[in-house]
Order: C-alpha cells, then sequence, then structure tokens
C-alpha cells in the first residue's frame, strides 16, 4: 500500500509543553507519560516532565505551559467509516430518532409541525426512526406520511440510511406504481395485494435525487441529496464541529461522489477543513479514477484520496443484507447483492492490480463470503501483503472466514455503536446468530486487527460511547449481546478507535498514536477510559480536542 506524504501546514503554531495526569499514547508499547512537547504542529517529545523540559532546551524551545490538571490525554480518535457531508445534511432535517419520537403518530407530527414552518412547496425530510423501536414495530406507511403533506415530497430516512418511506406525492411525481419494476440495487416495497407501501430501499431512493441528482447506479445507496454548494459547506462546518466536540480529528469518508469531492475542495479552498478527511470514491468512479492516475494515495495532511468504496449488500437495520433463506423476522425478505460475484470479484481484481486499497460494505455471511473470495483471488494474481483491502461492518463473518481474513490481512471496520443502538432488532431479525453481530473478540483472537468507527450520521460521532459498547456489549436498552469473549479490553478498543483507524486509512506513519514526530492531534478527557469502570467509559466528557497543535474544540 503506498502510504501518503503529507504537506505540513503546521508550521506558524507555537511550540507547547502540556501536562495531564495521563497520556495515552497507543503506540505499540502502549505506554503512558505525563507530558507532551509540541511543535509546529508536530510531537517533539513526550514522556515525563523532566524529559520534555530537557528536550524543549535542546531544541531552544520557549514552550506555553499548560497545565491540564487531572485531565487524561489520548490521541485524536480516527472516525475511519462515516459520511460527513450526510451527516451535516441530516443536522437540517426533522430528527425523529428514538429520544424525539417512539411511535408513528408522533413521528407524523413531528414532520407535520416542520412542514407548517417550511415554505410552500419546500420537501420535508426527517431522519433516524428505526421500525424495531417503534411502539408499532413496523415502518410508516405513504398513507400515514401523505398525514403530513399531499403536495410536496415527504421523506423519512431509515436510520440504516439505506433508505426509507415517502409519501405518496413523491411516487407519483416520479411515475412509480404497482406496475413500476424494481430498479437494480433497490426495492419499491408492496403489500400482500401489491399496492406499494411507501417504504424504498437503496437503489430505490435515485427517485429523490432529481433530474440532476447524484446517479450512482447499483453502487450503492443513493443518499445523495443535492442542497446548493454554499449550504453543504455550511452542512460540513456544523458536522465538522460534532465531530470535534467527541473528540475526532481524522474521518474516512466512507462514499464519496463528485458532490462530496466537490465540497471537501472548496472548503480546503477556503481554509476551512479543520478535520482531517481521507476519501474513498464510490466504485462507480473506478474507472474515471484509473483514467485520471489515481493509482495510489495523494493528497496533504487534511485531505487526501485512500481508495475506493463498494457495496456487496445491504443493511441489517434495513433488513436489506443478504440472507438467501430469508430474514427469521420475515421469511419473504431475503435482501440483496448489489453485484453479481464475478462482476463485484472484476471491480476488486481491477482496483487491486492499480495498487487502491478497497472498502466494502459486506453485512451477512454471504455478502462477506463473495468480499473475502474476491480479495483472495486477486492477491493470488498480484501478491501485495500490505494491501489493506477492508470490510465495512463486516457484522456477521463466521468463524472460518475470520480466519481467511487474518491470512489474507483483511481489515474489518466495524461498529459497536450499532448494536448499541439496536442490536436486539439484529437478533429479531435474523435469530440467535444475531447475538454475534460485530465479534470483535473473535477477531481478536484470530489475529486480525479492527477498527472502531461511527457510520455517523448512522450513529452519533462519539468514541467513547463506541469504546463503552466494546468493552460491556450492553445495548442503550441494557440488553447483553452475546457472550463475554465477544468483548474487548478498554486498552484495545482505544487502540480501535486510534491507531488502528490510522492503519485504516494508511496515515500511521503521521496519525493514530502520541509519538515524536507526529501530528500533535490529541483528545483531552475528563477521566480516564482505560481505569474507569467499562460502563462508565461514555460518561466521560472531551473537554478539548486538538489538530495540529491547535485547540480546535473546547468546553
Amino acid at each position: 500500500m503506498r502510504k501518503l506524504t503529507p504537506f505540513d501546514r503546521s508550521s506558524q503554531t507555537e511550540p507547547r509543553l502540556l501536562t495531564a495526569r495521563a497520556i495515552h499514547t497507543a503506540d505499540a508499547a502502549s505506554s503512558t507519560a505525563t507530558a507532551l512537547l509540541t511543535d509546529r504542529g508536530r510531537i517533539v517529545a513526550i514522556g515525563t516532565v523532566a524529559e520534555c523540559e530537557r528536550a524543549a532546551e535542546r531544541a531552544g524551545l520557549a514552550a506555553e505551559r499548560i497545565d491540564l490538571g487531572d485531565a487524561v490525554i489520548v490521541p485524536g480518535f480516527i472516525d475511519a467509516h462515516a459520511h460527513p457531508l450526510m451527516y451535516g445534511q441530516l443536522m437540517t432535517w426533522v430528527d425523529c430518532g428514538p429520544e424525539k419520537a417512539g411511535s408513528i403518530p408522533e413521528i407524523v407530527e413531528l414532520l407535520r409541525a416542520a412542514a407548517a414552518g417550511l415554505p410552500e412547496g419546500r420537501p420535508v425530510r426527517g431522519y433516524g426512526y428505526e421500525q424495531r423501536n417503534l411502539a408499532e414495530k413496523r415502518h410508516p406507511t405513504r398513507f400515514e406520511l401523505d398525514e403530513v403533506a399531499s403536495d410536496r415530497e415527504v421523506y423519512l430516512m431509515n436510520a440504516s440510511g439505506h433508505g426509507g418511506v415517502v409519501n405518496s406525492y413523491t411516487l407519483t411525481r416520479n411515475g412509480v406504481d404497482r406496475e413500476t419494476p424494481n430498479p437494480d440495487g433497490g426495492e419499491y416495497f408492496r403489500d400482500a395485494d401489491g399496492e406499494l407501501t411507501g417504504e424504498i430501499s437503496d437503489a430505490a431512493c435515485n427517485m429523490l435525487t432529481g433530474v440532476h441528482g447524484v446517479k450512482i447506479g447499483h453502487h450503492g445507496p443513493n443518499f445523495h441529496l443535492a442542497d446548493e454548494p454554499e449550504e453543504h459547506l455550511r452542512q460540513l462546518d456544523a458536522a465538522t464541529r460534532r465531530f470535534l466536540a467527541g473528540g475526532v480529528t481524522s474521518i474516512g469518508d466512507a462514499q464519496v461522489t463528485r458532490r462530496e469531492f466537490d465540497m471537501y475542495l472548496r472548503l480546503a479552498e477556503a481554509g476551512r477543513l479543520e478535520l482531517r478527511v481521507s476519501m474513498y470514491l464510490l466504485s462507480h468512479l473506478l474507472d474515471e479514477a484509473l483514467e485520471m492516475g489515481l493509482v495510489g494515495q495523494f493528497g496533504n495532511a487534511h485531505l487526501s484520496f485512500a481508495g475506493i468504496k463498494l457495496y456487496a449488500d445491504g443493511t441489517l437495520g434495513g433488513w436489506t443484507a443478504y440472507f438467501p433463506d430469508g430474514y427469521v423476522g420475515d421469511p419473504c425478505r431475503t435482501g440483496q447483492l448489489y453485484h453479481e460475484p464475478a462482476e463485484y470479484a472484476e471491480l476488486i481484481r481491477k482496483a487491486h492490480a492499480a495498487g487502491l486499497q478497497t472498502a466494502t460494505h459486506a453485512q451477512s455471511p454471504t455478502a462477506i463470503e463473495m468480499v473475502v473470495s474476491a480479495i483472495e483471488a486477486a492477491l493470488a494474481e498480484r501478491p501485495d501483503a500490505d494491501a489493506r483491502h477492508r470490510i465495512e461492518h463486516c457484522g456477521l463473518p463466521t468463524p472460518a472466514q475470520i480466519e481467511r481474513m487474518a491470512v489474507s490481512g483483511i481489515r474489518p471496520v466495524n461498529q459497536t455503536q450499532h448494536y448499541f443502538n439496536w442490536g436486539e432488532g439484529v437478533e429479531e431479525a435474523i435469530g440467535t446468530p444475531g447475538e454475534r453481530f460485530n465479534p470483535l473478540g473473535e477477531f481478536e483472537r484470530a489475529g486480525v486487527p479492527f477498527t472502531i468507527s461511527s457510520d455517523a450520521p448512522v450513529a452519533e460521532p462519539v468514541p467513547l460511547e463506541a469504546i463503552q459498547t466494546a468493552v460491556t456489549r450492553v445495548t442503550r436498552r441494557g440488553h447483553k449481546l452475546g457472550p463475554d469473549d465477544l468483548r474487548v479490553s478498554a486498552l484495545a478498543a482505544l487502540r480501535a478507535h486510534t491507531i488502528e483507524g490510522a492503519i485504516s486509512i494508511g496515515r500511521e506513519d503521521d496519525l493514530g498514536s502520541l509519538e515524536v514526530g507526529k501530528y500533535a492531534d490529541f483528545a483531552v478527557l475528563s477521566d480516564d477510559p482505560l481505569a474507569v469502570a467499562g460502563e462508565d467509559i461514555a460518561a466521560i466528557t472531551v473537554r478539548e480536542t486538538w489538530v495540529d497543535g491547535e485547540r480546535r474544540h473546547h468546553v
């Protein structure tokens, strides 16, 4: 895997010597220090106060002293799989999540209130519901959303991000009726009589992008709804503030189309890109990327190209992950594969042959098998001991698949907050095997390095919540998911959200741990996640977040 040589934009930052109760470095030795010396955005020394003072004297640095008292410093969290622009966009929509609405009438009322305050004809958009969290234990219908508005588009996005429900106006406007065939990679759901329910998934969401919207065919779910560029920039600014508040300093954008690419370039040009972003282009752009010579990482310290994002199947939350024998909760549903195995294998072969890292969304054992087999074939054709191909989510791999992942160097990028928020729903959907969802303990025992991320906006970018869930496997409702041997230690979970995240995006040479020469990106915490009880980790506050040796967030 080719390494990025970043451009250092931090040469003007002042030298500082910070002290704290503990500084967890997340280096190879997982060592702990009490002082950190930075200069021009980089770490100059780390260790005891005396050691850092001597280093400052040798370098001739008059460092500003900052005593953080009883705080604890950890590396800036790496969110290796997130969707920042979509997250920022949803922040302008109506929150219909479990803390706001527990039933369909409550959702309808939230959306109706929002519609009343919008200009005539403006779409009404909500997000965050998970059908199994609702009192009715089902999706709303188009007829219920018709109560919100019948003269404009109403779209309620499922928490999975892979679809949701639209009103009758939206279907009619787009010429979708009971005779309309399902698009490749998506579905217009129907009831027992063949009538449209209003629920749509994955590629069926293309109707929402409009004539000039982003078109991605069957290469992935289309949640790339367009706004004016300045509005998108405001959305990214808002998302950035939320990531920084969680202690996140670097992001892997796991689905970049022209929309995202353009917005990042605009932000960078305007000097407003406060986070580090590694971009994964969606696979429908693979040929164009190769034509442009994007055959390895490139960019600077804050914006870089990392690889190609692909989809194998859908989502467990929306019951579109591929289970050919049907779901326990609904035997008539099987979910879907986005590609035929041979077509998918050719995409992997082409990307791998060019030296590109791939990151494939796959949840079910069948989908994961398609990914592992394709990567094995690509590696057999062109061996590469450091290809670092990724499986995103990697929800339910079999033990045998995990062993093969170890041999092929495949890295799972997991989201423990998925089972924190709706782990019970996975068991309802597919039965007892669902308790293994995100089997971090099995990965650890097999020697498969795992990464933890948020998948924001599917979950909030709150790394300490994700770390707690990895340690306890206890859901938001207090249900423990699976046996204890699926849990991992707090140290392993911290590393999974820092240095392992950096390795997954190809940035471990300058990010992910607090070591001399690396960027001074770190989070200042109110307590020690390695010392408190596992169930108390999420209660720790992020007091400050630093990027390039500069404070970017504080409370």
